[in-house]
């Protein structure tokens, strides 16, 4: 049996040739490009949704410096996941159980299912409500038809690594198409904008907690663990020069996808500020985003967030599934069936949306959850990409160590604070 197919796709470097000219340097380009779509699918999943609109709506543009800060953050934090795979041909949980006792192994993996459980809830909620807000069906008839779909996603996964590449992104790419087109139709105040981008501050506790949930909602824990899964046997380097050369490609990977993304959560956030913080309007949920969409903007604007939203639930609901089975592998070495894990992991969304919880409050709570999570998969993705005896020459350099802890240290620091706060609502 050949390399590529025993890796279903993947290949050795030395495989792709000499780079000779313009060509053959796009042509190679080209074959690297993907990983980071894949992963970058949970930077725009429905709890982004909730969590930008909110803070549009209830600040104006006060709060776009954080999606821009949460999304340099992102770049940073997914090439360190990608060159942890290329260095090692290992992903984060494997490489976190070969250097952690037993039980603290277990304790990593079901915090890690608990962060899949808090996506999944976010992903299928989205997915369901772009169904009931485009054709009416009812929202627990629409969670199913969601699982249907993300079931026929995860089928593209057989049929090899790039058509799966290729049916993510280009769902993508119509998130990206309907939030660049309601930017268009909803003429934002360029000096506002561009103020609230490089202008940092916040106004008050409640602006702090939402920019701790647009946080939540960007750095997505569960996309670190999938991206070095994704690359660690992508293109295999015989040694550090090529390991080095793949990493370069990668980290360009990552770049687009993040920048991509980066760019879709601020039009969500810009959006809701040019038209309802404008407007004077409040904003209680996703459906009344799209009913005043068609009441300001016309009836396709309307669906176009619609479409949106439910392009981009069935696809990082896959993406969720898909982490979920890299973290047991990883901290436990346990596998089971993806579509058994998918049939699993449907369950908590559907009591939820069965028993009526509000669909924007329980997507709001996901990311507060996830941005939880962040740390228990950041800190050992520092410590291990620190470490030269692990990486080789890929071990992260000084001032990227500095800038990653940095990172580490503000995601702990505003979890705590928001800890703090829900404790002294919930007892007020």
């Amino acid at each position: 049996m050949s390399k590529r197919k025993e890796h279903r796709g993947n290949a050795s470097y030395k495989e792709f040739g000499e780079i000779t000219s313009t060509r053959s340097l796009l042509k190679r380009f080209w074959i690297y490009l993907g990983p980071a779509f894949i992963a970058g699918v949970a930077y725009i999943d429905p709890g982004n949704f909730a969590t930008n609109i909110s803070a549009g709506s209830d600040y104006g543009y006060l709060l776009l410096w954080v999606v821009l800060f949460s999304n340099l953050m992102a770049i940073l934090i997914q090439s360190l996941s990608a060159k942890l795979g290329i260095a090692t041909g290992k992903n984060l949980p494997e490489i976190s159980r070969e250097n952690m006792s037993k039980p603290l192994s277990i304790a990593m993996w079901i915090q890690g299912e608990l962060v899949v459980i808090a996506t999944d809830l976010a992903e299928f909620i989205g997915a369901s409500l772009g169904l009931y807000l485009l054709f009416g069906i009812p929202l627990f008839t629409a969670a199913i038809i969601s699982a249907i779909g993300s079931f026929i996603i995860l089928e593209l996964q057989r049929r090899g690594v790039r058509t799966l590449e290729a049916g993510i992104t280009g769902m993508v790419f119509i998130v990206v198409i309907a939030f660049g087109l309601q930017v268009f139709f909803a003429h934002p105040d360029t000096n506002a904008v561009l103020q609230g981008l490089f202008t940092p501050r916040f106004e008050g506790i409640d602006s702090v907690m939402l920019a701790a949930g647009i946080l939540g909602a960007t750095v997505m824990p569960h996309a670190i663990y999938l991206h070095s899964s994704l690359t660690q046997k992508r293109i295999i380097g015989r040694n550090e020069i090529e390991k080095k050369s793949i990493f370069r490609f990668e980290f360009v990977d990552i770049l687009i996808a993040m920048v991509i993304a980066g760019t879709v959560n601020a039009c969500m956030l810009i959006v809701a500020a040019a038209l309802f913080f404008e407007n004077g309007l409040s904003i209680s949920s996703l459906e009344s985003v799209f009913t005043y969409l068609g009441d300001l903007l016309g009836p396709f604007s309307a669906i176009l967030f619609g479409i949106a939203l439910l392009f981009a639930g069935i696809a990082s609901s896959t993406v969720g599934t898909m982490s979920g089975d890299v973290i047991m592998q990883g901290y436990i070495k346990r596998r089971i069936p993806i579509y058994l894990r998918r049939t699993i992991t449907i369950i908590p969304p559907l009591v939820v949306i069965a028993i009526g919880v509000d669909s924007t409050l329980a997507l709001i709570i996901s990311q507060i959850i996830l941005s939880f999570g962040i740390p228990f998969a950041l800190i050992p993705l520092i410590i291990f990409t620190s470490k030269k005896k692990i990486m080789g020459n890929l071990v992260n350099h000084k001032i990227t160590t500095f800038v990653a802890w940095s990172i580490a240290l503000i995601i702990i620091a505003l979890n705590i604070f928001l800890l703090f706060q829900t404790i002294i609502s919930v007892f007020n």
